[in-house]
C-alpha cells in the first residue's frame, strides 16, 4: 500500500481550518479508514486472485470469472474512494492557506506603513498618536494564539461549505456503486457463466467471512462520515 504520510500532512493542516464537528470527520478518516486499511486490510485482500479458485481446467475462464466477481478489488475501490473524498478538503485548504498568506502581506504592509508614522502634537500640550499607530492597536488584538488562523466567512466560507456538500455527494455515491457492485456481503461461492467457460464453474473466494467484517467496517465508517458531513 502506497505511503499515507503526504496526504495526512495536507489534512492536518486542513484540520487547523476547520470546525470542531470537521476535526471529528478528519479523525474518523484518518484512525478508521486510513490505518485500518494501510494495517489489516491489505493482508486480507493480499491473495485475493491467486486464492480464488474455480472448478475448471479450461485455460483463461479462471481470470474471466475473477474478473467478473470482482470488477475492481474492494482495497483499491476504498483507496480510490478515501482519495476522492478528502479532495474537496485539499482544495478548501489551498483556499484558506492562500488567504492566510495574503493576511500576513497585508499586515506587513501595515507594520511597514506603521514605522514610518509620527506623532502629533496635542493643542492641550500633550501628544495625539496618528492613524498608523492606532492601526497598530488593532493589529496587536490579531496576534497571539489566533496567529495565522482566519475567520470562516465571505468566499471562504462559501469554499468550505462546497467542500462539504462535494465530500457528503462523493460519500453516497461511493457507497451506492458499492452496493451496485458487491452488495452488501461476499458470498463464499461465486457461479461463472462467462465465455470461454464451456458451462456454468463454481468459483470460491478466499477468506469470506474475514472480508464481510472489513466489508461491513467500512460502510460503517463510510455512513458515520456522511452523517459528520451533514451535521457540520
Amino acid at each position: 500500500m502506497a505511503d499515507w504520510s503526504l496526504l495526512g500532512n495536507f489534512l492536518e493542516e486542513v484540520q487547523e481550518h476547520s470546525t470542531s464537528v470537521g476535526k471529528v470527520w478528519l479523525t474518523v478518516l484518518f484512525i478508521f479508514r486510513i490505518l485500518v486499511l494501510g494495517t489489516a486490510a491489505e493482508s486480507s485482500w493480499g491473495d485475493e486472485q491467486e486464492d480464488f479458485n474455480c472448478d475448471t481446467e479450461q485455460p483463461g475462464c479462471e481470470n474471466v470469472c475473477y474478473d467478473r466477481a470482482f470488477p475492481i478489488a474492494h482495497i483499491r475501490y476504498w483507496v480510490l474512494q478515501i482519495v476522492f473524498v478528502s479532495t474537496p478538503s485539499l482544495i478548501y485548504m489551498g483556499h484558506a492557506m492562500h488567504t492566510v498568506r495574503r493576511e500576513e502581506r497585508r499586515r506587513s504592509r501595515e507594520e511597514d506603513d506603521g514605522d514610518g508614522g509620527e506623532e502629533e502634537e496635542d493643542p492641550g500640550g500633550g501628544h495625539r498618536h496618528g492613524k498608523n499607530e492606532e492601526k497598530d492597536e488593532g493589529q496587536e488584538k490579531c496576534e497571539g494564539p489566533a496567529a495565522g488562523r482566519i475567520r470562516l466567512r465571505g468566499a471562504l466560507l462559501k469554499t468550505y461549505i462546497l467542500s462539504i456538500l462535494i465530500r457528503s455527494v462523493m460519500e453516497v455515491v461511493f457507497l451506492c456503486l458499492q452496493y451496485f457492485l458487491y452488495g452488501v456481503f461476499l458470498n463464499p461461492l461465486y457461479v461463472c457463466k462467462a465465455w470461454p467457460c464451456p458451462h456454468p464453474v463454481n468459483c470460491y473466494v478466499s477468506r469470506p467471512t474475514e472480508k464481510n467484517v472489513f466489508i461491513v467496517f467500512m460502510l460503517a465508517v463510510s455512513a458515520v462520515s456522511l452523517v459528520l458531513s451533514v451535521l457540520e
